[in-house]
């Protein structure tokens, strides 16, 4: 059962971390990686939400699985979010390359933090 709840959980994060990438390049093009930020930054958070319920009992193993090694396994990515910060470095756009670096780890521990916050005020 628990292997069932992991793949429905990927299922449905790998096409939603595709289809929210294809937007957002569509939208602001390609210069800069906002998709893969958006998507690990939603993921941080979801995961930091997820945390804290789990932690005040308020979220079952069976949660767990799902949202987070299923659906947020699959959301985020960390391969292509170091291949993008790499190909902005290698096409000279080191400001960028160095601005979704920072702003990536930073935006997902602070989405995080704000989640684990987020399920304190809900549950704890």
């Amino acid at each position: 059962m628990n292997w069932l709840l992991v793949i429905v959980g990927g299922m449905i994060g790998a096409p939603l971390r595709h289809r929210t990438d294809a937007a957002l390049r569509k939208r602001y093009g390609t210069g800069f990686p906002w998709g893969i930020l958006a998507v690990n930054v939603a993921g941080s958070l979801i995961l930091g939400v997820l945390t804290g319920a789990v932690v005040a009992g308020a979220a079952s193993s069976h949660v767990q699985l799902f949202l987070g090694t299923g659906l947020c396994g699959a959301l985020t990515t960390y391969s292509t979010f170091s291949y993008e910060t790499l190909r902005l470095a290698e096409n000279g756009s080191r400001c960028h390359a160095a601005a979704n670096a920072l702003g990536s780890v930073a935006a997902g521990l602070g989405a995080a933090f704000a989640g684990m916050a987020a399920a304190e005020a809900l549950w704890g």
